[in-house]
C-alpha cells in the first residue's frame, strides 16, 4: 500500500495543508515542535482511529477553531481509496470511504494500516501493564477491524458495572442488589471473554516472530520471551472455559469489589510480559536492552500485518533514530529498505547515509508550513 496524498484542515498546529508522497520513504526534516509528529499522528489516526499521544478529539483540532478534517488518498492492490476522517470540538466524528459516509467506524478499519514507532514506545518496557494492553489493542485494531467493537462493548460494560458498584459500596448484603450484580457479572464475562481470546491469539502469533526479531538484533546472545498473562487464568482458548473461569473469579472478589466500588476482574487487568533470558524486561538495567526489545516488536507488527493482510504496512518513525545507537539505527534502516513506505521525522540529516537519502523525498516542516527540499 502507498499513501499517495495526505491534506490537513485545522489539525494541530496546519491551517490547511496538502502533501504529495513521491517515494517510497519521506524525510520529515525540522526543529522541535514545528508539527513533523502531527503529521504522522494524522496518519495513525486514519489506520486505528486512535492517537498514542491523547484520547480526546478536542486536542487534536486547531485552537480557536470548531472542527478538523483528515483526508487520505491511498493506493493498494484492490485499487485507491479516499479516507476522510472529521473531527468536532463538540460533536461526535463522523468518518468517510470514497465519499460515502460510514455509518460505523468499524468499517473504515483496515483500509490503511500503519505501525507507529516513536521515542514514547520505550515505554513499552518500562512503563505500565495499560500502555502495553493499549499496544496490544492497537495493533488488534488492524489485525481485526471488528475487535475496535468488541473492545468498546467490553469498556461500555465495565463503565455501567463500576457505577452500579460505586453507587452500592458497602451494601452488598441486599439480595436483589446482589442479583442485579449477577447480570452485569455475566455480561463483563461475555464481553471480557472475547477480548481475552483476541489478545491471547494475537501474542501467539506475535511472539515467535519479534523474538525471532530480538535474535537478530542482538547477534543470538539474549533470548526474548513474550507471554500474554490474562487477569483471568485460561487453560486454553476455549471460550466457554474462559468464560467459566471468569464468573468464577469474579464470584470470589465480589466481597472486595463492593467494598472498593470498582471491578477487579477482566481483561482492564491483563499484562503482557516480556523478558529476557528469564528476567523481567522492565528490571533489566541496560537501556540498550530494552531499545533492542522495542526495536524487536515493532519489526515483528510490520511482518505480521504484512502477513494478515497481505500487503506492507505503512511505517511511522517518530524521532527514533536519536534514540537508537549506530548499530540499532543500521538493523532497522536495512531491514524497511523499499519494503515499507516510511515516513521518518528528524532533527537532522546525520543519522541516513548518502544511499538512503538519494531514494527518499525531503520535506521540510516549519511552523505547520511544509517545503520540498530539493
Amino acid at each position: 500500500m502507498f499513501l499517495k496524498t495526505l491534506q490537513l484542515r485545522q489539525f494541530r498546529n496546519y491551517k490547511e495543508i496538502l502533501v504529495n508522497f513521491t517515494a517510497p520513504k519521506t524525510i520529515l526534516l525540522g526543529n522541535n515542535a514545528q508539527g513533523k509528529s502531527n503529521l504522522l499522528e494524522a496518519v495513525e489516526l486514519l489506520a486505528t482511529l486512535r492517537s498514542h499521544r491523547t484520547f480526546r478529539d478536542r486536542d487534536l483540532i486547531k485552537d480557536g477553531e470548531a472542527f478538523s478534517q483528515i483526508n487520505a488518498t491511498l493506493h493498494r492492490q484492490n485499487g485507491i481509496s479516499d479516507l476522510t476522517l472529521n473531527l468536532r470540538r463538540n460533536g461526535r466524528r463522523t468518518v468517510a470511504l470514497n465519499s460515502e459516509n460510514l455509518r460505523r467506524q468499524m468499517d473504515f478499519l483496515g483500509v490503511l494500516n500503519a505501525v507507529q514507532f516513536s521515542s514514547l514506545d520505550l515505554d513499552l518496557v518500562r512503563g505500565s501493564p495499560e500502555i502495553r494492553r493499549n499496544w496490544l489493542d492497537t495493533l488488534l485494531v488492524q489485525l481485526e477491524p471488528v475487535y475496535a467493537h468488541i473492545l468498546q462493548q467490553y469498556n461500555q460494560v465495565l463503565r455501567q458495572r463500576n457505577a452500579f458498584l460505586k453507587q452500592n459500596v458497602e451494601t452488598g448484603h441486599d439480595k436483589s442488589l446482589q442479583s442485579e450484580l449477577a447480570v452485569w457479572d455475566a455480561q463483563l464475562a461475555t464481553t471480557g471473554t472475547r477480548v481475552i481470546r483476541r489478545r491471547d491469539r494475537a501474542i501467539q502469533r506475535l511472539a515467535p516472530i519479534a523474538t525471532n526479531w530480538h535474535s537478530n538484533i542482538s547477534g543470538s546472545t539474549e533470548e526474548l520471551f513474550i507471554k500474554y498473562a490474562p487477569n483471568v487464568i485460561m487453560e486454553d482458548n476455549n471460550p466457554e472455559q474462559v468464560q467459566q473461569a471468569f464468573l468464577e473469579k469474579i464470584q470470589m472478589r465480589t466481597v472486595a469489589e463492593l467494598r472498593q466500588g470498582t471491578t477487579l476482574v477482566g481483561p482492564h487487568r491483563d499484562e503482557v510480559e516480556l523478558t529476557i533470558d528469564w528476567t523481567p524486561a522492565r528490571q533489566y538495567g541496560s537501556q540498550g536492552q530494552q531499545r533492542t526489545l522495542v526495536l524487536a516488536l515493532k519489526l515483528a507488527e510490520l511482518q505480521l500485518i504484512e502477513e494478515v493482510v497481505g500487503e506492507p504496512p505503512l511505517l511511522l518513525l517518530d524521532d527514533v533514530l536519536a534514540e537508537l545507537d549506530p548499530s540499532r539505527q543500521n538493523q532497522l534502516l536495512e531491514a524497511i529498505q523499499d519494503r515499507f513506505q516510511t515516513l521518518i521525522t528528524t532533527t537532522h540529516l546525520g543519522s541516513f547515509d548518502s544511499q538512503w537519502l538519494n531514494s527518499s523525498q525531503i520535506l521540510s516542516v516549519n511552523a505547520g508550513e511544509i517545503l520540498v527540499e530539493s
